[in-house]
């Protein structure tokens, strides 16, 4: 699928708002905010986010203008972290891949981090053919499940 990236618009955070409240994709992306259903917590959080020069946030645009998601690079210098969430329906079309590839070329620090539920396999396969290799794993409080999960570490260095 081919995508574009551009600036975050105002228009387009009810779509985010909407795709970060599919039952399935906060099961699959697991480590969400506490309630992903606060409208209020969320405008606040992408408010904060657009505002901080050292975040790069970009919308996921498809054919037709179509907002199908975001990505995005935050974090201190020696942790910088992607991140992306593709709507659901346009998941296994290679739209999140297609946004990594675009992010990484935006944001070209190295090394870059990632980290995905080990069980989100989807995801960690999106992550290896960007670039990204497994260095590690860890455990965490997975709000969207309401439980400690496994976390696969990945790190980019060129």
């Amino acid at each position: 699928m081919n995508v574009v990236l551009r600036d975050v618009r105002d228009a387009d955070l009810p779509v985010f708002f909407g795709q970060m409240n599919d039952p399935e994709a906060l099961r699959m992306a697991a480590f969400t905010a506490k309630d992903p259903s606060d409208k209020a917590q969320f405008q606040a959080h992408w408010e904060r986010i657009r505002q901080d020069p050292t975040i790069v946030a970009r919308s996921v645009v498809g054919d037709g203008d179509e907002v199908i998601g975001n990505v995005g690079v935050f974090g201190p210098p020696e942790e910088r972290e992607v991140t992306y969430w593709i709507g659901r329906r346009y998941w296994g079309r290679g739209a999140a891949t297609a946004a990594l590839r675009a992010i990484l070329g935006i944001a070209t620090e190295r090394p870059l981090h990632a980290r995905a539920a080990a069980d989100n396999l989807a995801s960690i396969q999106v992550l290896k053919k960007c670039g990204f290799a497994v260095h590690g794993d860890d455990r965490g409080y997975a709000n969207a499940r309401g439980e400690e999960v496994d976390e696969v570490l990945l790190i980019l260095v060129d």
